[in-house]
């Protein structure tokens, strides 16, 4: 039986996992949402996805070495990061803009997820470190983006 400090850090991971999933399929979809004439946008969003994918590798190693099962399922009430949900306007409006912002929103939400688990007493200092490492990467990548939106006009 794992103790309550193991049970959190588990339940830690897994948000985190679900944080990068959603991440990865919310930039399958903006990928899917591209013009041709947005074709630039592709290498930066390929690379956030192979980004999440590292991060997701790092974190169901540590999951697993704390004796921990991948547990991804969306019903569970402790998810309280699916974020991207708000990506949803992108479908129905392609421009260029709308799918940047439906990106700035989601790594916004990631970033607050990640400063949730940066808080949690019961991190091991060496993921405190791996995690903040990501969470200054994710950084990046958001400001990336943003950049890129805010050199769009308003439609």
């Amino acid at each position: 039986m794992e103790d309550v400090a193991t049970k959190e850090t588990l339940d830690l991971f897994n948000d985190l996992i679900r944080v990068n999933n959603d991440r990865i399929a919310a930039y399958m979809k903006a990928l899917e949402a591209l013009k041709p004439e947005d074709a630039d946008l592709n290498i930066l969003f390929v690379r956030n996805i192979d980004q999440s994918r590292r991060f997701r590798r790092v974190l169901v190693t540590e999951l697993q070495a704390l004796g921990g099962d991948l547990d991804i399922d969306d019903s569970l009430g402790g998810s309280i990061y699916k974020m991207w949900a708000n990506v949803t306007p992108v479908a129905e409006n392609h421009s260029r803009r709308a799918i940047l912002a439906g990106c700035i929103f989601g790594e916004d939400t990631a970033q607050k997820a990640y400063e949730t688990a940066l808080e949690s007493p019961h991190l091991p200092l060496h993921m405190a470190t791996t995690l903040f490492e990501e969470k200054q990467l994710m950084e990046i990548a958001r400001d990336q983006v943003r950049v890129l939106r805010d050199h769009v006009s308003p439609a």
